[in-house]
């Protein structure tokens, strides 16, 4: 996950090297292979290079094709056979992907990202045409911050580096802050913790001249439940999106006892089983006394049919916030943060490429009642009998009781009302409008499409945006870049074409798909979540007591009555319990994680 930055000064000013060096300097935990700075004009770019591919080994940034068009990015691309089949270019040695992005620029322009499979996060520089061109990965893995500053534009894939440009205030996005305060997310996609800086949204683009800001969606998934279901070409897509992510020897796995992570180990051990000196490692958190957990056991049994070695990290020992761990964001500090740091570190020991079985459930886990709703209310009566038909037919019994009453609901639903814990400071809460602002957000979900609406709804839900941004570098510090082959976005659109029932329920075509790969105990394994939860096992403990008497920041009080905050212990739910944690940690991040280090000034009208 290499470091990128970048300043460009509409206005023609030339470029503060001193100030652009900086920049790139704070993102050398990112990439220690190489560093560079590039000045052309008035636009200045720096990188900080990580290897993670063969094909990288070639690769430096900033780069440029003809002296006119520089490329910045952070990418790893699928599909590059494809890909150079389409550019219609003959290659000696096999071109690296910022190579192929900057040749599919030159091809497509700004229509490049339609032939982009991957994950990127990248700034096209044209002097030409005094356009800068971004994009970011159809679901976001890789981030995107950007910000402006009067005539200036500034962009990182780090959220902190801008915030060292003395242009870009400290001032908090108060909305984000109360998102965070009554949901834990953020629910904007386009903005940050921080007022002057946004992000763009997976699978967006944007074009900035001195003229015009446009952005752009170029791709939306689509639900048509039209193609034949193949368990064979499931099969082929799942090894090829896990292949174009092993473009190295050695690779670990987060692996627990489910059918997702242990398919993707199953295939990566077979892809790499023949090369020379390659390796397969596994690693998996467990809970061994706080509550019962399989996954120690089933782990294992994945672990030892696969021929490959598995490391278990047990967490019962950890407190709460006990890893004092800074964060970019509020959203990313998780009072288990000791947990995933653990494994996170795990996994950079073992190598600098890392795989997730994140996130089969969206897409093959598709809600029975959600999909019958939907039907109801999209008057698809013949896929609704069928599927009721298949539920009774396989499950021996009539669906849940509450289906009737939910489709009533379709026909008439009740507006929901507003839910924000009563210790939100009122003032505060008028201020940003946030009844009317949970109102809207607590609506019901829309199932305006009924061939899969759950794994639309997961699409479109929050939860993507701070969970891929939680596995990078700009929030581990660690040498390690994450892949997630279950969103390969090849793979995603064949599940959302074949009829989710029956193969999009409970995992079915993964599971006919690794009947001969794994034991037939992870294979029938059904979904099994933690027998607890270990934040609010934990917090029931007597030893966490000082989450109840911290130091106050000031800053906190602005957003949060303490005078109606209760004792943790005195939470009577569990949605409390949680939102009592994020008073602490939201005070914890505005005294550990805001500051950031302004200490060297620099005067704006130095140029290079």
């Amino acid at each position: 996950m290499s470091g990128i930055v970048g300043i460009v000064n509409f206005d023609g000013a030339g470029i503060n090297r001193e100030l652009l060096q900086r920049l790139t300097e704070s993102m050398t935990f990112r990439g220690p292979d190489a560093q560079e700075i590039r000045i052309e004009g008035h636009a200045g770019f720096g990188h900080t290079m990580l290897r993670t591919t063969w094909e990288s080994t070639t690769e430096k940034q900033p780069l440029t094709l003809d002296g006119k068009i520089w490329l910045n990015g952070d990418i790893r691309l699928d599909g590059r056979d494809e890909l150079i089949a389409k550019l219609g270019r003959k290659f000696t040695t096999p071109p690296n992907d910022a190579e192929l992005t900057l040749l599919a620029y030159d091809g497509w322009k700004e229509h490049c990202v339609d032939h982009l499979i991957g994950d990127f996060a990248f700034a096209i520089w044209n002097t030409t045409t005094r356009t800068l061109f971004c994009a970011r990965d159809h679901f976001g893995v890789k981030p995107f911050y950007y910000a402006h500053a009067g005539n200036t534009f500034i962009f990182s894939n780090t959220l902190n580096t801008l915030r060292l440009h003395p242009s870009i205030s400290d001032a908090l996005n108060e909305t984000a802050i109360a998102d965070y305060l009554v949901f834990g997310l953020n629910q904007d996609l386009e903005s940050t913790t921080f007022r002057d800086i946004h992000r763009l949204p997976g699978a967006h683009t944007l074009s900035v001249s001195p003229d015009a800001t446009i952005k752009r969606r170029y791709w939306t998934p689509i639900a048509r439940d039209t193609a034949k279901a193949s368990v064979e070409r499931f099969r082929v897509l799942l090894t090829t999106a896990t292949s174009d992510r092993l473009r190295t020897n050695r690779v670990s796995v987060s692996m627990s006892g489910g059918l997702d992570s242990t398919s993707l180990t199953a295939i990566a051990s077979d892809l790499l089983c023949e090369r020379p000196g390659a390796s397969v490692t596994a690693c998996t958190n467990v809970y061994d006394s706080a509550f019962h957990d399989d996954e120690r056991r089933y782990s294992s049994i994945a672990a030892e049919f696969l021929g490959i070695p598995i490391t278990h990290l047990a967490v019962d020992r950890h407190s709460l916030f006990e890893d004092d761990l800074t964060q970019p964001e509020p959203f990313l500090l998780s009072p288990l943060a000791a947990h995933f740091q653990g494994l996170m570190g795990q996994l950079a020991r073992d190598g600098r490429v890392a795989l997730t079985g994140y996130d089969g459930d969206s897409f093959m886990s598709e809600q029975l009642s959600w999909y019958f709703q939907a039907c109801a209310k999209n008057l698809q009566f013949k896929a609704l009998v069928s599927g009721l038909a298949w539920y009774a037919r396989t499950r021996r019994r009539l669906p849940p009781v509450g289906f009737r009453t939910a489709l009533k609901q379709l026909w008439r639903k009740e507006e929901s009302g507003p839910v924000f814990p009563e210790w939100i400071d009122e003032a505060f809460a008028k201020k940003i409008g946030l009844e009317e602002r949970c109102r809207q957000l607590n609506s019901d979900v829309s199932l305006n499409n009924h061939a899969h609406p759950s794994a639309l709804y997961a699409f479109d839900s929050k939860v993507w945006a701070p969970l891929f941004e939680g596995y990078d570098p700009g929030s581990t510090r660690l040498l390690v870049e994450v892949r997630h082959p279950f969103i390969d976005v090849r793979l995603v659109d064949y599940l959302l074409a074949i009829p989710a029932i029956p193969w999009c329920v409970d995992k079915h075509i993964l599971r006919l798909a690794m009947s001969d790969r794994l034991p037939a105990s992870i294979v029938n394994r059904p979904k099994t979540p933690l027998a607890g939860d270990p934040t609010l096992h934990l917090a029931q403990a007597a030893s966490v007591r000082w989450l109840d008497t911290f130091e106050v920041n000031p800053e906190l009080r602005g957003f949060v009555n303490l005078n109606r905050r209760r004792a943790l212990a005195d939470e009577q739910t569990s949605a409390g319990r949680w939102a009592n944690l994020r008073v602490f940690a939201l005070n914890h991040w505005l005294t550990n994680s805001r500051p950031i280090n302004r200490t060297v000034q620099y005067s704006l009208a130095q140029t290079a």
